[in-house]
Formats: C-alpha cells, sequence, structure tokens
C-alpha cells in the first residue's frame, strides 16, 4: 500500500498542486493528507475515491503496476516539477523502470532568488551549469558556478543553491541519489 501514498504526492506535484490545493478539492485537512503523503495514516478506499477524483484519475490509476520499462524521454515528454515552497522548476530527463537509483534532473533556477532553507539527506549530488550563475553552499563553504563549471558532494553534508542574477535564468543539469520524483 505504500506505493498507493507515492503515487498521491507524485501526481500532486506533477499537477502543481500544493497540499492546500488537494485539502481544497478533496475536503481532506491539510494535516491528513500529510500524513496520508508520508504513509502515516491509513487510507479507507472511500478516501482514495475522493482523491483520485481531485487530482483527476480513476481509482485503478492507484492499483496498477508500471508494466513498460521506460528508458528513453523524448523532450515532449518531460515533466515540470515545482516542489512547494521553491522558486526552483526541476524537469525529469531520466527513464523510468523499477529500482533506479540516479535522479537526472534539468534545473531551471529564476532570476532574483535568495539564499533558501539549506537542507541534508543521505545520497550524492552532481551539478553541472548549462546557463547563468548559481551559488551553491556546501557545509558553510559557498561556491560560485558559471556556466561549464561542477560540484559534486554527498548530500549529507548540509546545502542549498540558488540564482543571484537579477535578469538572467539559471540552468543547471544535476544526477541525484537516491531518486527523489517516484512514478
Amino acid at each position: 500500500m505504500e506505493s498507493i501514498y507515492e503515487k498521491i504526492r507524485a501526481l500532486r506535484l506533477e499537477q502543481n498542486m500544493t497540499l492546500k490545493d488537494l485539502s481544497d478539492k478533496s475536503g481532506f485537512s491539510i494535516s491528513f493528507l500529510s500524513q496520508v503523503e508520508r504513509s502515516n495514516s491509513s487510507l479507507a478506499i472511500t478516501s482514495l475515491q475522493k482523491i483520485a477524483q481531485s487530482l483527476n484519475v480513476p481509482i485503478t490509476y492507484f492499483f496498477e503496476s508500471q508494466k513498460n520499462n521506460k528508458y528513453h524521454t523524448p523532450v515532449e515528454e518531460r515533466k515540470q516539477t515545482r516542489i512547494e515552497g521553491s522558486p526552483m522548476i526541476y524537469v525529469r530527463l531520466g527513464g523510468d523502470f523499477p529500482d533506479r537509483a540516479m535522479e537526472p534532473l534539468l534545473n531551471i533556477l529564476p532570476p532574483s532568488q535568495t539564499k533558501s532553507v539549506a537542507f541534508n539527506h543521505a545520497g550524492e549530488e552532481f551539478y553541472y551549469v548549462l546557463e547563468g550563475t548559481v551559488m551553491i553552499n556546501v557545509d558553510e563553504e559557498e561556491y560560485v558556478l558559471q556556466k561549464g563549471d561542477t560540484i559534486h558532494f554527498p548530500s549529507t553534508l548540509v546545502h542549498t543553491l540558488y540564482n543571484p542574477s537579477v535578469d538572467e535564468e539559471a540552468q543547471v543539469l544535476s544526477v541525484l541519489t537516491p531518486v527523489i520524483f517516484k512514478s
């Protein structure tokens, strides 16, 4: 049943919905939906039906297993995703198959960002700047990365990244572990 919780969150994020948006559509409280997405709350089939309707999918969507491995991702099929509270746009570049370990992404950072909240987690991160300037703070050391520059570090170190430019978007290719966007 854990995959159902992951699918709810993934669908919500793909549709650029906040927990509040889903709460408004489904009638469930934000705290309940948050617990559901973290698999900290059981979910009745009637509740799942309401959530499915709010996300515009049939309830059977949550019970379908992935039958086809997807290795190729054409440009027109790439999905943009935002994480609540972050101005960055994430574009998934990688394939979609069980037990994948890497998350290749195109990160689009709009101009005029300020340093965001720093965080850490298990895994590794690699960034390659395609366009613009990116400031990356890793373990209290700040790095200025320009087009062509790279950085690779363990995600267990406290880190944050942002675009300090007032008028230029930054684009960064990243490869992360573990996978953060589930299908």
